[in-house]
């Protein structure tokens, strides 16, 4: 059973948020109580946290499907329905969290570094919350926003100072073993490593952490071996270290070869080419490696590589090259700049932005209305209850979708759609619908939405046809 996993695929929703009541008082010797429903609670976030404790992705890879509370509907007696708890998922030091696209959405290090997945949803407003001066009795409420839910993907970057690539079996497990206290798995045979090794090394006042990477074979940024999946644990890396095997078995492979090998393989895998290389020909307590070290090294010198050679087996230069690695990580961090403190800043939306956008889409033949606020007012209205969809029109109006319509060139009739293509809510456009709330007729009913009541009608017909005949009664009995 795998126990190291560094790339997931997470699936994330957020809480809904909870409904609005619509609730009128009801007690006695007070006949006109007023509008009490409460506000519903607001969805839980979906917060991803970095936890320098946890290394692997292995949580998520069993259960990839994660979701927050959702909030609680309100109640009368202006009760607000209780907020959803928010969903905290640790992740390693070094996690990125990339979308479907590859689009990098957060680079998440250092303990306690935070990202929000998933967005909870609002919670409905209660009719309370939406009495005003001349709608002093809403008979309806909000609904809660959906939570937001998405895929992302999680890969694991190693943050390690000195990264140890090169073939498999060229010592790189047995190097990290004895300049550190790690204990990774060792044996005579190719790729005995499957996963990276992290280390922790002292050199003098200095400690870093050095990385033993699965070994590299031709055609590793391609995909070919273990390289592509774990080469991106070198990225972070300050200093590359080429271990080179001096006593390899197999005669049509040399330490030369070999450097140009994996050189090429991290070119083209990119992004590499600033980091210093420092070469480390491995194995010379064999005779013929000690051999074949003194034979090389002058013209890997005459390359401009700061060569070491080392016996992982027989402890010797080790303490130079541990002194060396220590000398390069701390320049790299003195280069790097200064931490500062995370500063907030607030950018308020300009005053005139009105938020949306009006276009018209030939191919479905309707104006498609896009905007933050018109969606989620679109999102938060009962359909069912027409004194809701008459206060939606109000908004929209007081927002200037009515007046974008006309200059987009709308008429009566025509389709307007409002949200994304694959969600959004169609219906003709009425140019009437310029009213105000105070326009509006009995609790649950707007006549701007539907032609007259029949009772109604008929009511006023009837009235109609008495007024004439007492007319024609008043001519007839008219003596002059």
């Amino acid at each position: 059973m795998t126990t190291f996993v560094d790339r997931v695929e997470l699936h994330v929703a957020a809480g809904n948020g909870g409904h609005g009541c619509a609730s009128v008082h009801r007690e006695k010797f007070k006949p006109l109580g007023g509008p009490d429903g409460g506000n519903g609670g607001r969805g839980g976030d979906v917060i991803l946290v970095v936890d320098q404790s946890v290394t692997t992705l292995l949580d998520y890879h069993h259960s990839p499907h994660r979701k927050a509370t959702n909030g609680q509907p309100g109640a009368g007696d202006n009760r607000s329905g209780k907020d959803g708890q928010d969903l905290v998922l640790t992740v390693p030091d070094g996690t990125v969290v990339l979308d479907k696209q590859g689009n990098v959405l957060a680079d998440l290090v250092g303990q306690g570094t935070t990202f929000v997945a998933g967005q909870g949803g609002r919670g409905g407003l209660g009719n309370a919350a939406l009495s005003s001066a001349r709608r002093k009795a809403p008979g309806f409420a909000l609904l809660g926003e959906p939570g937001e839910a998405r895929d992302v993907v999680l890969e694991l970057k190693t943050v390690a100072d000195v990264a140890l690539v090169g073939y498999p079996s060229a010592g790189k497990s047995s190097l990290i073993s004895v300049l550190s206290a790690a204990k990774p798995k060792i044996a005579d045979y190719p790729f005995t490593t499957l996963v990276p090794n992290l280390g922790v090394v002292t050199a003098g006042s200095t400690v870093y952490t050095i990385a033993d990477v699965p070994g590299l074979i031709p055609g590793a940024s391609q995909g070919r071996g273990l390289g592509l999946e774990f080469l991106r644990h070198v990225e972070r890396c300050s200093v590359l270290v080429h271990v080179l095997d001096t006593a390899t078995l197999e005669s049509d492979r040399d330490p030369v070869s070999d450097l140009d090998v994996i050189e090429e393989e991290l070119r083209q895998y990119g992004g590499l080419d600033d980091r210093p290389r420092i070469v480390v020909l491995n194995k010379i307590d064999i005779p013929d490696g000690q051999d074949l070290a003194d034979m090389i090294r002058p013209d890997l010198e005459q390359r401009g590589y700061q060569v070491f050679e080392a016996s992982a087996v027989a402890r010797t230069g080790l303490k130079e090259l541990s002194f060396a690695l220590a000398g390069i990580v701390a320049e790299a961090r003195a280069a790097k700049p200064k931490e500062e403190a995370t500063r907030i800043v607030i950018r308020p939306k300009a005053v005139d932005d009105t938020g949306f956008t009006v276009t018209y889409d030939e191919t479905e033949e309707v104006y498609r209305v896009r905007g933050e606020k018109p969606e989620r007012w679109v999102r938060q209205t009962d359909f069912n209850n027409d004194e809701a969809v008459g206060y939606l029109a109000d908004r929209l109006n007081r927002l200037g979708v009515e007046d974008a319509l006309m200059k987009a060139g709308a008429r009566a009739g025509d389709g307007v759609a409002i949200g994304a293509e694959d969600n959004a809510v169609v219906f003709d456009w009425e140019p009437s619908m310029m009213a105000g709330a105070e326009m509006l007729g009995r609790r649950g009913e707007d006549h701007r939405l539907e032609a007259p009541r029949p009772a109604a009608q008929r009511r006023r017909d009837r009235e109609a046809e008495r007024g004439d005949d007492a007319q024609r009664e008043f001519d007839e009995f008219d003596p002059f």
